[in-house]
């Protein structure tokens, strides 16, 4: 018995029908538990292995989770498509994974791609493009199982993870302030994008509570581009009206500002402080080290897995509910924005 033996087999030893020791062994509400624990008992000691390529076959299952991203080279995602490969190879699932570069055509013919079934559920997180959401829609009522993150698309009844965004980028300007900022700037990518409006939305909150007027030029909209951010933020820098506290909504931002400031006579910490949302695991090594607000992103990936293998695995048990789920940031005070 050490080569195992095939369902038929097993049914046959059992003494019972195929299609029985079948969802018995998938853990079917139809059956008893009784009749599961005589069924995988036995099957343990024939030594039975059940075929996972016959069994996707049978099931019309592809044992793949699509994961759609806005760029890979960002430690934050990185760290969400680590939590969920984790949780998915577990269960005996792979990962697809396509990226849109931010690009919502791209993100459209990745959608109309997946609505055939080439893989049972999607994670995604939408472009920083994506306002239509019609193609999203569409992929919805495929009855396909979606579940959104970070980015997330509130027209769609499915669960969405995210983090306290609006908290996190309250306490960042709070705590520029407290450290003697009068004039603290907000960087941005996609001001659409559900993320960014939250993190501002905390940004002005807590210069309102401080008694502080925000300048429109502090509110700089940058690009995807590392040069041009890097010769917006310099010219920011050297403007008369120039700020001494940066909150970056994102780390290549913060990075860019980085390069900026060694192209004036400025230094960080001492003339200007900042912190930002970021993931990367070099924060401490840069010089000074950057404070940061670090998502939840291997957290994040992982919830995100286990709430979709209990809707694959027993789908008549589990729906995902129109519901929000929060998981908190992590401030981290570093070089970059401490007073001396």
């Amino acid at each position: 018995m050490s080569n195992g033996i095939s369902l038929k087999e097993l049914a046959a030893e059992l003494k019972l029908a195929p299609s029985t020791v079948s969802r018995a062994l998938n853990d079917s509400y139809e059956i008893s538990e009784a009749t599961k624990k005589k069924v995988i008992n036995m099957a343990e000691k024939l030594n039975y292995q059940p075929n996972p390529f016959a069994r996707s076959l049978r099931e019309n299952k592809s044992k793949t989770i699509a994961v759609i991203i806005p760029e890979r080279i960002n430690n934050f995602f990185a760290q969400v498509m680590d939590g969920i490969e984790e949780i998915a190879h577990e269960h005996g699932y792979h990962l697809l994974v396509y990226s849109t570069h931010e690009d919502v055509e791209k993100e459209k013919k990745i959608v109309s791609l997946l609505q055939n079934k080439r893989a049972d559920a999607i994670v995604m997180s939408v472009s920083s493009q994506t306002s239509d959401v019609s193609h999203l829609e569409k992929l919805y009522q495929r009855d396909l199982p979606i579940i959104f993150f970070d980015r997330v698309c509130s027209d769609i009844p499915t669960t969405k993870f995210i983090t306290n965004d609006y908290e996190s980028a309250y306490e960042g300007t709070k705590h520029l302030i407290q450290q003697g900022c009068q004039k603290i700037a907000f960087l941005m990518l996609a001001k659409e994008l559900s993320i960014t409006k939250e993190r501002y939305r905390g940004y002005l909150d807590a210069l309102k509570e401080a008694g502080m007027q925000p300048e429109p030029t502090f509110s700089l909209h940058c690009c995807r581009s590392d040069e041009e951010n890097i010769q917006l933020i310099t010219e920011l820098l050297k403007s008369e009206n120039r700020p001494d506290g940066i909150l970056s909504s994102v780390e290549k931002l913060a990075l860019a500002t980085y390069h900026a400031v060694k192209k004036t006579k400025l230094s960080i910490p001492d003339d200007l402080k900042i912190i930002t949302f970021s993931n990367m695991s070099s924060a401490g090594l840069l010089s000074p080290s950057l404070s940061t607000i670090t998502q939840p992103a291997l957290t994040i990936g992982q919830e995100c897995a286990k709430l979709l293998i209990k809707k694959l695995t027993k789908p008549r048990h589990n729906e995902l509910k129109d519901q929000v789920i929060v998981i908190p940031s992590k401030l981290t005070i570093r070089e970059s924005t401490m007073a001396r």
